[in-house]
């Protein structure tokens, strides 16, 4: 049975119908996903796009590749995914511009600010019709975060953050009028999208702009209590295995999910051929009903191994099982497990074959022998009998004194298979559009066939009337209706909703196919509609407040500490506020005790998680209780949920603040008294920013140890406990320091917070010291440290010299030289450092 074959049985009146969304990193992966029945794509061009490695598309090849998805009825989504600067701004929306003129679909924006500007382009100038939709990037966990982002913007669709269970993708379905993505394939960000800042921190090379350098692939080791933990062959500690989802999409489209997401825009054609295919079959299969086995076959499931696969989970949608979700053992590809090596020889070994993996001459294998990936052996079978597998000494180059009994075969590669996917990708359909019909009426009223699609509908000239010999049956509308030969269309599905026992002749049902018809080419032909190649002179942004530089207002100085027994020290050495950023939120009402018996008239801020999730606004009640002057907000939701409260509010850098547009809608709507700078931003991009908008709304974090990784993925559980989740994992972050050391042997502190999400920090401490002077030329007053588990005399002296910077009796070069010296905490440009 092929996808024009179905019908939405197994969906409800009204429901919209799935979308299948396919990657697109070229032409080949596009012609791949429309020959494999993706409904839409997605790719990039050469700018603002988080992925630039892949080869993307141009502003020049756009009309081309929007031509060919339309004649075969697919949509095409641009991703300008990345935080957008200052300076950008303009061209951005010049390339929102164009992309409208070549009659892109839609474009999934990151940055805030863009899309509050692409919100107001398409309510006040006629002509705009992308549709504008939230990247996972945009980091929407909870429907708290999902009713912030509409109260200001006008989506047609959102990514939710892959972090999230089955349960609570319903939960936020059942509460937004949005229509809901979900990534269902592909590789899975041990990191939470929008939110990580290894890349940046690490090699100044950021992933919220497009240039992640996979650092969560990388090799490490585990250091508790300062002392190294063997772990054998387990070192890729925090790259997850690939989401695979196909058995849980009948439960997806349940809920009521528009939108079935693979990722893969750096992935071959080959890839988005085999994973289109099997997708297209499953959800074909859930939305009439039918078990996804039926029509998903054991190749289509040996396919997605071999394309690409580090080993396949359902990621978190059954929710949390650290183990399964990452076990550490390998962080690149590996194609199928083949089975267990018995017994071997020289040019040959014999293998105990386990998951029916077919093996045969030309395939390529590799052993799998605990070792690093650079000691891996492997080659190419040349001969195979039973279970016996025989190799070339030149082709397959293995020291066979290192092959043992008991090791693992994978085999990574099937020619034949290749092959056959080449094939798959370049056998297009016919350029036609899809039509999904739906017919209704009763007795003696008209037949009403209808496409909600295009909203067309048409009504038969007669009344449908009792059959005496010959009733319409569903086969027969479908015979009929099909009839669709020279239109440009074809019938893709067609529902039945008539009474059974109904006829009309087929010349007054004929008439009506060709009234409808002859409707939806008109809604096309206006919706194909040329429209201006760049922005309206009508349009412009919403006008900013201007900037006013005030360089002696006196500099503010805020202490974010991490430990209750840090408070002291950083009240003694002179902060002028104190930000509490606990793991136990309930030990936050102490915290404000404390702050508050020290110097009462010091503002105390308490910090939300990072993420909120549906299930956990208890959070928030519970910092509420603690009464402190205001709350550091980290998340939309958080932002949404507060938005009316009586305490102080300011945006923290995980709300990743780059341009005056963002600042100034988060400020609007959030009702911001000010605003942390994206970590994001280098010296020159935040001096932009604060001469593009009043330097009054914004604070620096002048010091800090970046927060690199920030995720649901918990290492203390997997890999210092015999748990699976909080429920059983006996809590080890509670009672050892863990750090995890890198390839070149830095040490990175790993904590843990309210909701059991780990954070790895960066070991070093960076400091933006040395632009302080032309900050505050600009009249940026407000700056902050922020602590990690420094000790008091650490504090006192941390503190106390910076105090003494922005007073301006210290130097840059001599508060970098004395920390260095006294504390070896180790000091760098970060962030900060120009481009």
């Amino acid at each position: 049975m092929t996808s024009d074959d179905m019908t939405l049985s197994a969906l409800r009146p009204g429901d919209l119908r799935p979308e299948l969304l396919a990657p697109a990193g070229d032409m080949d992966c596009a012609r791949a996903a429309v020959a494999n029945g993706a409904d839409a794509i997605y790719f990039g061009l050469d700018r603002f796009n988080a992925r630039l490695r892949a080869n993307n598309f141009t502003l020049d090849s756009l009309p081309e590749l929007m031509r060919f998805l339309h004649a075969h009825g697919v949509k095409g989504y641009v991703t300008m995914n990345t935080l957008i600067f200052t300076s950008e701004l303009a061209d951005a929306l010049s390339y929102l511009g164009h992309l409208n003129a070549a009659g892109a679909d839609g474009v999934i924006v990151q940055d805030i600010g863009l899309a509050r500007c692409m919100t107001e382009w398409g309510r006040q100038v006629p002509g705009m019709k992308l549709e504008l939709h939230a990247s996972t990037q945009m980091t929407l966990s909870s429907p708290d975060g999902l009713e912030f982002a509409s109260g200001f913007l006008d989506l047609k669709q959102a990514v939710l953050a892959r972090e999230l269970s089955l349960k609570e993708i319903g939960q936020c379905v059942r509460h937004t009028d949005i229509p809901l993505e979900v990534f269902v394939h592909g590789a899975l960000c041990v990191a939470y999208s929008g939110q990580c800042l290894t890349s940046e921190s690490l090699g100044q090379r950021s992933a919220n702009r497009g240039e992640c350098a996979q650092a969560c692939r990388l090799p490490y080791s585990l250091v508790v209590d300062g002392k190294a933990v063997p772990l054998g062959e387990r070192r890729y500690l925090l790259s997850p295995q690939d989401l695979c989802a196909i058995d849980r999409i009948p439960d997806l489209v349940r809920m009521g999910v528009k939108s079935y997401k693979i990722e893969g825009r750096l992935k071959s054609p080959e890839y988005v051929a085999a994973v289109t295919a099997a997708y297209r079959k499953a959800l074909d299969a859930a939305c009439a009903g039918i078990p996804v086995d039926e029509m998903v076959t054991v190749r289509d499931r040996y396919a997605l191994q071999m394309v690409f696969s580090r080993g396949f989970s359902t990621g978190w949608l059954d929710g949390t099982d650290h183990p399964r979700l990452t076990h550490g053992r390998y962080g690149k590809k590996r194609g199928a497990y083949a089975g267990v090596i018995m017994n071997s020889g020289q040019g040959w070994l014999d293998i105990r074959p386990e998951g029916g993996i077919p093996l045969a001459p030309g395939d390529g294998f590799v052993i799998d022998a605990g070792e690093d990936r650079n000691e891996e052996q492997g080659g190419r079978i040349w001969k195979v009998q039973r279970n016996r597998l025989f190799f070339h000494g030149k082709a397959s180059r293995i020291d066979w004194s290192r092959v043992r009994p008991g090791q693992k075969l994978w085999k990574t590669d099937d020619p034949a298979l290749n092959a056959e996917l080449k094939k798959m990708r370049e056998h297009l359909p016919e350029a036609s559009v899809p039509l999904h019909l739906t017919c209704t009426g009763s007795a003696g009223e008209p037949l009403t066939v209808s496409c909600p699609e295009y909203g067309c509908s048409v009504q038969s000239a007669q009344p449908l009337q009792t059959a005496e010999k010959r009733p319409l049956t569903p086969e027969a509308l479908k015979q009929q209706l099909g009839r669709l030969g020279g239109t440009g269309f074809r019938l893709a599905s067609c529902e039945c909703r008539l009474p059974n026992g109904l006829m009309l002749p087929l010349s007054i049902l004929n008439q009506a196919r060709r009234a409808l018809v002859e409707q939806i080419q008109t809604v096309r032909q206006e919706r194909e509609a040329p429209v201006p190649s760049r922005l309206s002179a009508a349009f412009t942004p919403s006008a900013l407040p201007a900037g006013a530089a005030a360089p002696d207002a006196p500099p503010h100085l805020s202490v974010l500490c991490r430990r209750p027994e840090q408070i002291p020290s950083v009240l003694d050495a002179g902060a002028d506020a104190v930000y509490l950023d606990f793991e136990d939120l309930r030990d936050y009402a102490a915290g404000v005790k404390a702050v508050r018996q020290h110097a009462d008239s010091i503002p105390v801020f308490l910090a939300t998680p990072r993420i909120q999730k549906p299930s956990e606004t208890g959070y928030f009640k519970l910092m509420e209780r603690a009464e402190p002057d205001g709350i550091l907000i980290r998340n939309l939701g958080a932002a949404q949920y507060f938005r009316h409260s009586p305490l102080r509010r300011i945006g923290d850098f995980s709300l990743n603040v780059a341009n005056p547009y963002s600042a100034a809608i988060l400020k609007e709507r959030g009702r911001l008294e000010y605003l942390t700078l994206s970590y994001d931003l280098n010296a020159e991009q935040v001096a932009d920013l604060l001469r593009a908008a009043p330097p009054e709304w914004f604070e620096l974090t002048l010091h800090q140890h970046m927060p690199m990784f920030h995720m649901e993925h918990c290492v203390f559980c997997t890999f210092l406990s015999d748990g699976t989740s909080y429920k059983n994992c006996g809590r080890p972050c509670e009672r050892h320091h863990v750090q995890l050391r890198d390839r070149v042997g830095q040490l990175h502190p790993l904590l843990a917070d309210a909701g059991c999400r780990n954070t790895l920090f960066n070991g070093r401490a960076q400091t933006g010291a040395g632009f302080l002077r032309g900050f505050r030329r600009l009249g940026l007053s407000r700056f902050r440290l922020e602590l990690l588990d420094d000790p008091p005399e650490k504090i006192r002296l941390l503190v106390s010299r910076y105090r003494e910077l922005l007073d301006g009796s210290c130097t840059a070069a001599r508060l970098i030289r004395e920390l260095d010296v006294a504390e070896q905490l180790g000091t760098t440009e970060g962030t900060l450092r120009p481009r």
